[in-house]
């Protein structure tokens, strides 16, 4: 897989296909995207460190940083304009799903609270992209309040996934063993939030 993700990683194709995995994984939460972005981080990387030539490099880690970002933002928008127009239907299968409604009800609190931290911890718990996304359009809350947060969200991420594949390329060359390892901290990073994300509140005094 890594030998394939390599030979794509000079060509257009590879961000074609991580723009679209990151693109229809707020639909489908089971595609790996985030696998995918670090594999092809992990190659670029490797590439580079083999040749001494890191700073040639560079353009194609950005580029692909800028592909995951624009894509994780372009389907969030999907989700919520498809959710925000839903209308009756989509707000009785919201009402039947307990994680959607919690999801809810945590979002207008955070958002009327002034705050969207939990669009960027949410990006890294499983499905819980999809979870904000579509919360938030059947909230019926506003573009002005969502794609802020939704944009910082999404290049977190996408900083965050390529960073563990470069760094791990770099230290660990083009191996299992560097994918394996990154993949970990992704992991890692998405159990941690879907911790804070299910948290309970603590209620005020009195």
């Amino acid at each position: 897989m890594l030998e394939c993700v390599g030979a794509l990683t000079g060509s257009p194709w590879i961000y074609a296909v991580v723009a679209l995995s990151v693109l229809f994984d707020v639909f489908l939460p089971l595609l790996p995207s985030g696998v995918l972005v670090i594999t092809a981080a992990t190659a670029a990387a490797a590439a580079g460190s083999g040749t001494g030539r890191v700073p040639q490099d560079v353009p194609d880690i950005l580029l692909l940083m800028l592909c995951a970002a624009t894509a994780s933002v372009l389907g969030d928008l999907v989700a919520y304009r498809l959710a925000r127009r839903g209308g009756a239907r989509l707000d009785r299968a919201i009402a039947r799903s307990r994680r959607l409604t919690s999801a809810q009800e945590r979002l207008g609190a955070a958002l009327a609270r002034g705050g969207g931290v939990l669009f960027v911890i949410a990006r890294f718990a499983p499905a819980g992209r999809s979870i904000v996304s579509l919360g938030a359009g059947a909230a019926h809350r506003t573009v002005r309040e969502f794609l802020p947060w939704s944009a910082l969200a999404g290049v977190a991420w996408a900083g965050y996934s390529v960073g563990l594949g470069y760094f791990g390329g770099q230290w660990l060359g083009a191996t299992w063993l560097a994918t394996g390892v990154s993949v970990f901290a992704l992991f890692a990073a998405g159990a941690g939030a879907a911790f804070l994300v299910r948290r309970p509140r603590e209620q005020p005094a009195g």
